[in-house]
């Protein structure tokens, strides 16, 4: 059985879903979904852990955001979220958004961070094409909202090929994602965290978490070999590649992507600390 709870933070009253039993992992998912991006591992994983599923800010059943927030208002605001659930420190799992929050709260929160994964999460901002791109989204969703055509080109721009042809439940939530969240909240954080989001390489150094990076090997935007150069400025991370996904790993290889996190999390529950160069090398050869 889950609960769910509303929480005031600094960026607005975030809804969370706490489910299963164990040590507490904190899941935050990618822009323009919500916390059901992770329907297909979080059955499995409340076997063994205790999730704590956040919607983000303007997402799903989360309240609307200050406009301008930032990734260090995000990281502070999970950080809020734990304090008022009694829970220490957590294992950070985090697609996209939430991966760059998980590595912003790793180095604001260091004391409540065990671990963090990033899934499909990009470390520059956007180039100049894909801005262009964002910004016609984010003008459209401002001026029309959710339309069709809209929800389904989020779709296509989401998912493998495969996936927009086999598998129309990825697809709906994907659509769900952009349909039910609040249209003021989601505008503002289409320019937030999309248009505004900054480079945050210059964080990976001093992180002294243990960092999976996990790539899906048709992700245009962060293939295998910048996830394994960003992985190796971690002094302690790693890097893993899910064949056959694009941006949402989680909800397309699901269990891939449990695979390598599992396996990551047994590492770091045995005090394994590889080199960072090495630890890139093991998991991108095992990576399938």
């Amino acid at each position: 059985m889950s609960r769910t709870k509303s929480i005031p933070t600094k960026v607005g009253d975030l809804f969370v879903e706490i489910a299963g039993s164990g040590p507490p992992v904190l899941l935050w998912h990618s822009m323009l979904v919500d916390r059901f991006q992770w329907q297909r591992m979080s059955g499995p994983l409340a076997g063994e852990r205790t999730l704590v599923l956040i919607d983000g800010p303007g997402h799903g059943r989360s309240g609307r955001p200050p406009a301008g927030y930032t990734l260090e208002d995000c990281a502070d605001a999970a950080a809020e979220v734990l304090t008022e659930l009694g829970i220490g420190s957590v294992d950070w799992l985090g697609s996209a958004w939430g991966g760059h929050i998980g590595l912003v709260f790793a180095a604001r929160h260091p004391e409540r961070c065990r671990s963090v994964v990033t899934i499909a999460t990009p470390i520059a901002p956007l180039e100049t094409a894909e801005r262009l791109q964002t910004r016609l989204l984010a003008g459209v969703y401002g001026r029309f909202g959710p339309i069709a055509p809209l929800s389904n080109g989020a779709a296509d721009a989401l998912l493998t090929k495969r996936s927009k042809r086999t598998d129309p439940e990825a697809r709906r939530i994907v659509r769900d994602g952009l349909a039910t969240a609040d249209r003021v909240g989601m505008h503002r954080s289409m320019h937030a965290m999309m248009l505004r989001r900054p480079d945050i390489s210059g964080l990976l150094p001093g992180i002294t978490a243990p960092v999976l990076v996990i790539a899906g090997s048709e992700d245009a935007m962060w293939l295998p070999g910048p996830a394994r150069r960003s992985a190796d400025t971690i002094p302690r991370g790693r890097c893993a590649v899910v064949e056959g996904a694009h941006r949402l790993p989680a909800l397309e290889r699901p269990e891939a992507v449990l695979t390598h996190v599992r396996a990551f999390w047994r590492q770091n529950a045995d005090g394994a600390e590889p080199s960072a160069g090495a630890g890139a090398a093991r998991a991108a050869g095992s990576a399938g």
